[in-house]
This record gives C-alpha cells, structure tokens and sequence, in this order.
C-alpha cells in the first residue's frame, strides 16, 4: 500500500540514536553507527522520531510500505517487556486491565479495538504446537492426529512477524477444504505452518499480508490448497501476487479439490 511512512538519510544520521529511542514503535534501529528502518510494519507515520533527530536526517515520504500492524507492535513490546520481567498488559504499562468484558469484545471484532492486544484475546494469542512423528504415531494412525502447528491460523489474523514463521514451509488453504478432505492434516498439514481463509467470505485481499509475511520471513515453500468452486481461485492469485510483491523466488504449489472431496487437481 501507499502511505507515509519516515526516511532516514544515513549521510545526515550522526549515529546519536536518539531517534531510535523516540520511536515507541520500535521501528528504528542502531545498526554499524547509523539510524535504520528496520520494521516498516511498526512505522505508524506519526514521526515522533523526527524532533528528536538533531541533524534533521529524518524526513517524511509517501510510497509503497508494508501497512501499519499494531497487533505485531504489541506483541514484540509484550515479549521485550517479558524478558524485562514485566507484564506488558497489567495497569502500569496500559492504564487499566483487560477485563473479560475487553477480551470478549476483541475477539467479536478479530482484536481490532483499542484494548485488544495480541496476546491479551484468546483468539489471537501466539501459540506453537509441537507434534509427535515419532514412526509409532506414523503410518494407519497418522490420520487421526492433528498436525496444526500453530495458533492463530486465520490469514487476517497471524502477526506479519510470528515466530513459527521462520523457515517455514507454508500452507495456504481454502476454509472448505478441511471439511471437504478427510486426509487433511497428515497429507497437506503435516510439518508446514497452516494459514486459511475464504476469499469470498472475507472479502479482502489477502495478498498484502502474504506478502509482507514472505518478506520478513525465511519462507521455503508455499502450497496452496484450494477448492474446485470459481470463487476460491482468490486465494491462488493472491499467493501469486504476494510472491511477486515480495520480490523473492519461492517454490509453490496448488492443489484442488473437489466438492466431493477428491484430489482433482495438482
């Protein structure tokens, strides 16, 4: 997307790092003495940065930049705070707790209200899972294991930036299609990071945050999985785009299936 977001002139920057401090965002950062964008997706555009810079090396501009994701801001100020021993969401750090009454509201609207924090709603917090596939649990039984590897799963709702992203064989799938074929899990699921969604439903195009994932990420494959129905074509143009966008050379794949719940194909 288009929008403005800051610009860091490295001849003007004389590596004082004040910017780098006045940026809550954590956008900025210190690297061999100079000022660097490092996050474009932690940039709000709101330049607290800029005063501070004594050399005015920092300046607004408007062009291409990944969107603004609050929810990953969040999250990396959460875990940083964790480390420090603090807890990121208690009444010191946010003003007020999250009562049930927040996290319920957060999840109806997909952590999208001012006290909806990514690991503060249920639905949206970050979890691994780490699946046994030692050869007891392989062969006849491996079917009815699951082999979701991590939580949330929902394309609008994975931060950009999550940690089981990294080296990950992704797996991009129609909402559908885990209802329309049995083998799911140990045939498609099994050792990628699963990301779904229904072009349709959702009405948005999901090619900006794929993206932006495959961008920050060391993504190694994307596999796409998609249902026969002409509607759910989105969701392989869209994985299309966002390797094109992101400008890297990744191996992908798409599969259909049918109605019925057969392989059609490959």
């Amino acid at each position: 997307m288009e929008r403005k977001i800051i610009r860091i002139d490295e001849e003007k920057c004389n590596g004082c790092g004040a910017c780098a401090s006045a940026c809550h965002e954590g956008a900025i950062e210190m690297t061999d003495g100079k000022a660097r964008l490092v996050r474009e997706d932690y940039c709000d555009g709101l330049g607290d940065c800029l005063p501070e810079c004594p050399t005015n090396a920092i300046t607004f501009e408007i062009r291409e930049a990944a969107a603004y994701d609050k929810r990953a801001v969040l999250l990396a100020k959460a875990l940083k705070n964790e480390n420090n021993g603090e807890n990121y969401f208690s009444e010191k750090n946010t003003g007020r707790y999250t009562s049930d009454a927040d996290l319920k509201k957060s999840c109806a609207d997909g952590g999208n209200t001012a006290s909806a924090f990514t690991c503060g709603c249920p639905g949206s917090r970050i979890q691994r899972f780490e699946r046994d596939h030692s050869p007891q649990n392989d062969g006849a039984t491996d079917s009815s294991l699951s082999q979701l590897a991590q939580w949330p799963c929902q394309i609008k709702l994975v931060p950009v930036n999550a940690p089981y992203f990294r080296g990950a064989r992704l797996l991009v799938a129609a909402d559908c299609a885990a209802y329309a074929y049995s083998n799911i899990h140990a045939e498609f699921m099994k050792n990628r990071i699963t990301l779904i969604g229904c072009p349709k439903l959702d009405a948005v195009d999901y090619s900006e945050k794929l993206a932006e994932i495959i961008k920050t990420n060391d993504i190694k494959s994307i596999t796409v999985l998609k249902m026969e129905v002409p509607c759910c074509s989105g969701l392989e143009a869209a994985v299309k785009n966002a390797i094109m966008r992101s400008g890297k050379l990744i191996p992908w794949s798409s599969v259909t299936i049918s109605t019925s719940g057969k392989v059609i194909d490959t």
